[in-house]
């Protein structure tokens, strides 16, 4: 086993977060960036930082907690830890427990969310360390990435008939994408767009809109977040929210009218924004969300038609594990799975109006 250590960052490490966190084993997760750790203050969780230490690396991990009367602390490590692989689990497993001892930090649960790909072997070692398998949070725990290192036209050569057919046909057609400014207008014209969509093609629902105010204005403000819109007749008919975090690009909110008459135009905005994020240094693409593997041709599933846009990309979709609780205090955490959870997501959704996570 690969050991590790567990600390909190020091002042020095948090002022160049985004630096250090892109320079993880994985590559970082924008879900760990500065910019969304600024979005989750504002949406009742405290915002810590934590640092595990080996002998071959180091790890930069955003952890959100809440604490509860009489049970203590819970952290969700989004999108963490950033590790090699599943093998180094059981170090980073034993590090927490070390570092919330050492430290009396009060914690009795951490759920975790690695970037680690769902196998029989990854989901095995998994359950040996103990940990909880609890559903999944984030729309990319299921997901379609691309390689973008090629040259663009290895790139497009590398897409599906569909999606190469698409973006050409679009191309040949005049279809024209805009690169807009981080203003109100933009932003309330891309939520109605989004929001369009999910209804028509999920059965979710998006957080309101300023949530998405400030988590789109805090990426651009630091130049990691881009918008694009194709008009049409005079009015934004596909828009698409694009993220570059470190080496990786990703596909973040997307929305579109449902009736209009530019082929190919969804496309063409991941087109241009796929070349975007090459020219910023990206190497892989993440187009953010489809049902599971085995669950992609099934119409009942609230993600089959963004699933649908997703795979014209690529066939392949990756799963990845997903969110586990390692339990550091069985007895409190027996209380919060069976009472405590379901209790403080209604109170705080009923308080504020949001999502709990």
């Amino acid at each position: 086993m690969r050991n590790f250590t567990a600390r909190f960052a020091t002042a020095e490490e948090i002022s160049r977060w985004d630096e250090l966190v892109t320079a993880n084993p994985n590559g970082g997760n924008l879900l760990q960036s500065e910019a969304y750790a600024e979005v989750k203050k504002h949406y009742g969780w405290d915002v810590l930082h934590v640092v595990y230490e080996g002998a071959d690396f180091s790890s930069y991990n955003l952890v959100l907690e809440k604490r509860f009367p009489v049970l203590g602390a819970y952290w969700y490590m989004i999108k963490g830890p950033d590790v090699s692989g599943v093998e180094d689990l059981p170090g980073i497993f034993a590090a927490n427990s070390e570092f919330v001892a050492r430290e009396k930090l009060g914690v009795f649960a951490i759920k975790i969310e690695p970037d680690i790909p769902a196998t029989d072997t990854s989901r095995a070692v998994i359950r040996g360390l103990g940990a909880i398998k609890t559903p999944d949070l984030q729309p990319n725990d299921h997901t379609v990435v691309l390689d973008i290192s090629p040259e663009p036209e290895g790139i497009l050569k590398s897409l599906t008939s569909r999606g190469r057919n698409s973006v050409r046909r679009a191309q040949r057609e005049g279809v024209e994408v805009k690169d807009m400014p981080a203003t109100t207008e933009s932003f309330q014209a891309m939520y109605a767009l989004m929001n369009g969509t999910l209804q028509a093609k999920a059965t979710v629902r998006p957080r309101g809109f300023d949530y998405f105010e400030r988590f789109w204005g805090g990426f651009m403000e630091r130049g990691q977040g881009h918008l694009y819109f194709v008009y049409e007749n005079g009015v934004p008919s596909v828009g698409a929210f694009v993220i570059n975090y470190g080496r990786k690009g990703t596909y973040k909110d997307g929305g579109s009218l449902q009736k209009r008459n530019q082929y190919g135009d969804s496309h063409l905005v991941q087109w241009q924004a796929m070349n975007a994020m090459k020219e910023l240094g990206c190497v892989e693409y993440d187009l953010c969300g489809t049902p599971p593997a085995d669950q992609v041709k099934d119409p009942e599933h609230p993600l089959y038609g963004l699933g649908l846009f997703k795979t014209s990309f690529s066939k392949t979709v990756i799963d990845f594990v997903g969110c586990y609780d390692q339990v550091l205090s069985p007895v409190k955490y027996k209380v919060w799975s069976r009472l405590g959870e379901r209790v403080a997501r209604r109170i705080h959704t009923r308080r504020t109006g949001q999502q709990f996570y």
